[in-house]
């Protein structure tokens, strides 16, 4: 066969569709894959987020009747408040985190020859990707609490405990605005603390949970795809468990502005200890619950898609 030419290879790498490098479309295809999930997901992100930062017309009335608040007092559209500023993460944050692990393994395996190439390896260089992307398009995900934190129609519909001086955003661009005139950069990352303590903590703790459970499956199921979804989906969710404190003080801090909390100016376990004593020690899982049915639809639909 004779040898591929320079011109086709270029041609095939770019592939029939267009002149966008093979690369760059299945960043863009997973980008829509992702921004449909998420909003699959959204009206789940969004009660998960009331609970978290303890907004006053959601204390105790669980997931259905948080529905109903929302569809009360904002309409269909209050399930997707904050949605636009996630899905438009997706692709720079997926884009960062897989540019940044290839050069940060590079840099391993050069600056540290000794280091042996393997799944340790490979988590250290993702768990420093991950706080690269995170550092990167944290702004985004700040505006995300925001806008999804914020109850249009509260006072109107009788929720006294709404304070009507609250800041309400028109928007992703007003919100960036409004923070940057107010607070200048720091504004914007507002809580990112917390989220970089969690990336190293979570990959590790997921990557110990998956090969513990995978050393006892038999030899001859090792490779079958639902196991591995079932050790993948359960390490994951210890993962989260254990590390999600960090992700609710990560959410009061992102909203403290709009209210009296004593965690302003605090620093992250300043802030977590505080939430105990004042909260209690059960507001650190509050929402919790959410991660596991989001996970458990997933695992679903990942065995339906592999049924014969």
């Amino acid at each position: 066969m004779d040898a591929q030419t320079g011109e086709e290879a270029e041609t095939s790498g770019r592939g029939a569709g267009g002149g966008l490098p093979l690369a760059v479309r299945e960043l863009l295809a997973g980008g829509v894959a992702g921004g449909v999930a998420k909003t699959a997901v959204a009206p789940l992100e969004r009660v998960k987020i009331l609970f978290q930062t303890r907004r006053a017309e959601f204390r105790g009335s669980g997931l259905i009747g948080s529905f109903r608040t929302i569809y009360q007092t904002e309409g269909v559209l209050g399930f997707y408040r904050g949605n636009g500023a996630s899905v438009a993460r997706i692709v720079p944050y997926a884009a960062l985190h897989y540019m940044a692990y290839e050069e940060y393994r590079r840099w391993i395996i050069l600056g540290f020859p000794n280091v042996e190439q393997g799944p340790a390896l490979d988590l250290m260089a993702g768990s420093i990707a991950g706080g690269t992307a995170v550092i990167c398009t944290y702004p985004l995900d700040l505006i995300r609490t925001k806008l999804a934190y914020q109850v249009k129609g509260a006072v109107s519909a009788g929720f006294r405990e709404c304070k009507p001086s609250e800041q309400v955003y028109k928007g992703i661009m007003d919100c960036v605005k409004t923070i940057y005139r107010q607070n200048g950069m720091k504004g914007l990352y507002r809580g990112m603390a917390p989220s970089l303590y969690g990336i190293f903590p979570y990959s590790g703790l997921k990557f110990y949970f998956y090969e513990k459970m995978k050393s006892h499956v038999p030899e001859e199921h090792r490779k079958d795809i639902i196991a591995k979804l079932g050790c993948g989906s359960v390490a994951g969710l210890l993962g989260q468990t254990i590390t999600y404190p960090l992700d609710v003080v990560r959410r009061q801090m992102q909203v403290q502005a709009f209210s009296s909390s004593s965690l302003v100016g605090r620093g992250t376990f300043e802030s977590l200890v505080m939430i105990v004593k004042q909260q209690g020690w059960r507001q650190l899982f509050s929402g919790l619950s959410i991660n596991y049915l989001k996970e458990e639809q997933k695992l679903l639909k990942h065995y339906n898609s592999h049924l014969p």
